[in-house]
């Protein structure tokens, strides 16, 4: 593992810590952070994340923040990098 791949894996995992990201959403930031876009894809390969739980996290924030159909909650979980699986599986979490 080289030193970028290391403070990017490291990266990854604060941010998982403080909020929840899509698989896409979190190489997005490392690279919006000047991480390399092959370092940021192998850190974010190489962490522990659910990534269905993620999806559960941030459905339950947009619906802390405002109202949502449940299509409309899926289709912006997607539109965030979320798989639709990913976004099902979210919105499932919340009852919606």
């Amino acid at each position: 593992m080289t030193p970028g791949q290391e403070n990017a894996m490291a990266s990854a995992e604060n941010y998982i810590n403080m909020t929840a990201f899509s698989h896409k959403g979190l190489v997005e930031q490392l690279v919006f952070e000047d991480y390399s876009e092959a370092d940021a894809i192998y850190a974010v390969n190489h962490i522990k994340v659910d990534w269905n739980e993620q999806a559960a996290k941030s459905a339950k924030n947009y619906l802390d923040m405002t109202a949502f159909s449940r299509q409309g909650l899926i289709d912006q979980l997607v539109f965030e990098g979320y798989t639709p699986e990913q976004a099902t599986y979210g919105v499932n979490q919340t009852g919606l």
